[in-house]
Order: C-alpha cells, then structure tokens, then sequence
C-alpha cells in the first residue's frame, strides 16, 4: 500500500493519542531546570445540593469561596441563573463554573428566541454535558442542574469530563459525603416546602461544619412551575460567638503537681573568654 495512503488511514483512526506524553515530560524537565515547575491542580472546597419536593426543586449552596488555604470571598454566590425556570449550582474553580453558567445562559436565551418555546432542562444538561466533555476535564466545573418545565421538575449532577446523574436528591463539590449522609438518613419523596427546605439546608450546613472548604453562610433557591424564590443568606449557621468574660489567668494558677530535676554529667574539654567591649 502506498504510505502516503497508510499515513492517512493512521491519521483518522479512533482512540486516545498520546502522541503529546513525551512532549510534556521534556517541558516539564525543562521548566524544572529552570526553576519553574508546571502547574497542578488545585484543591477547591464548596458543598451544593438540590432535592426534588412536592412541587418543584430545591437547590442550596454554602457561600464560601477559598484560594488554596485562603478564604477568598465569605459571601459568593455559587447559585446561577440559566433561565426563568431552571438554575445551576457550580462547584469546583468558581471562574470556570461562572463562565460556564453564562454561556450556558446566553445559548439558551437564543434558544428560546429561535424556537418560541421555553426550555427543558434536559436540554440544559445536554448542552452543558456536551460542552464540558469537548474539554476532557479542563474545565473545573461541577454542576447541579435543577427545574421546572412542561415535564415536571427535573435534577441533574454533571462532571467535569460530562458524565451526569438524574436522581431525586444529588449533592456536589468537598463537602458532598456529609451533605449526602443527610439525604440518605431522611430524604422522603414528595415532601412539602418547609421540610425541603429544612432538609436542603441541613445537608448544606453539614458539609459547612464538616468540610473546611465550605462555610459562612446557606443559599436556598426555591423552582416552582409559578415562579422562582432566591433565598440569599437564608441561614447563617457559623455566626460569630459573643465573648461571655475575661479568659485571663494570673501566673501560679495552676498547680505544679510534680517536679522533677535531671543533673548532667559534663566534662569541659575547651574553655575561653572573651571580653565584651563596653564602649
């Protein structure tokens, strides 16, 4: 066969390249010669969920957003609107979650435009799937995707790599395990408002009180078929304690209960003075 025609046919077949392995390795080696090394993931820190009651969707997000050890933002907000019916919780590298959102939002404003219709949210999650799987990953966003629309309510967890859940209750992001622990323990189905809301915020305020990424305060959005209910602040479980006294202790307080006196066998080998200047 000609190898030109050989060279084309290896060019289209499927699978994963790794034709690029050893072009990073020789970067990396040169970067750490130079003294510089490449860049590596960075550990984010947030809890977000959602649940499905009797009349629509509940999602919930604490409001901390940290850089590594560092608390960046105390009060940010990780609920994000899509569209008049359906909104998204975002996890991971806030920037990318940010910007995904309002991508996300703009596409689907042309949508309805261009169809006349409302949207449905699996068409949300679908796009979005789609979008964070064209990336393979780079982008570090974890969603929960959650609304109302002709079908009913609907709730979806998408991945950054683009697989995705459809469950009655998801929970997200460093704080998920304890959030979910909540869930699992007394999550019923078709629940009333209050109860949801009671329910969404104690699976957040456990991932607040459990998690170190996630803190400060509990985010609620509330998705009806009548409309939409953002409940900024909704809870602040962390308030800061009021000082009751003075925690101040005189020395000798506390007692010396025992006492004991090692001595040290020391032999002199070498010994000098020196006289220190006065002036």
């Amino acid at each position: 066969m000609n190898p030109a025609v050989m060279n084309t046919c290896e060019q289209v077949r499927g699978g994963f390249s790794f034709d690029n392995s050893r072009r990073n390795n020789v970067l990396e080696s040169s970067l750490s010669e130079l003294g510089y090394r490449s860049p590596q993931a960075r550990k984010t820190g947030t809890t977000i969920a959602g649940v499905i009651y009797k009349d629509g969707v509940i999602l919930g997000a604490d409001t901390r957003a940290t850089d590594d050890d560092v608390v960046a933002d105390k009060n940010c907000m990780k609920i994000h609107y899509i569209a008049p019916n359906i909104y998204c919780c975002g996890a991971g590298v806030a920037a990318d979650a940010e910007i995904t959102t309002q991508i996300m939002a703009s596409n689907v404003e042309l949508h309805m435009l261009n169809t006349g219709r409302p949207p449905l949210v699996a068409m949300v999650t679908r796009q979005l799937k789609q979008m964070l799987f064209r990336y393979q990953g780079h982008i570090g966003s974890s969603l929960i995707v959650g609304g109302v629309d002709v079908t009913g309510a609907h709730l979806y967890s998408i991945y950054p790599h683009g697989s995705y859940d459809k469950l009655p209750f998801v929970t997200m992001g460093s704080g998920a395990a304890a959030a979910v622990s909540v869930f699992e323990d007394r999550f019923k189905a078709n629940m009333e408002l209050e109860d949801a809301k009671t329910l969404v915020r104690d699976a957040i305020a456990a991932g607040i009180f459990c998690d170190l990424g996630s803190g400060s305060n509990v985010d609620l959005c509330v998705i009806t078929a009548g409309g939409v209910e953002y409940l900024r602040g909704y809870d602040k479980p962390t308030t800061k304690g009021k000082r009751e006294g003075q925690y101040r202790y005189k020395p000798g307080t506390t007692a010396v209960l025992t006492k004991t006196v090692t001595l040290l066998d020391l032999d002199v080998v070498d010994e000098s003075v020196h006289i220190m200047d006065a002036e």
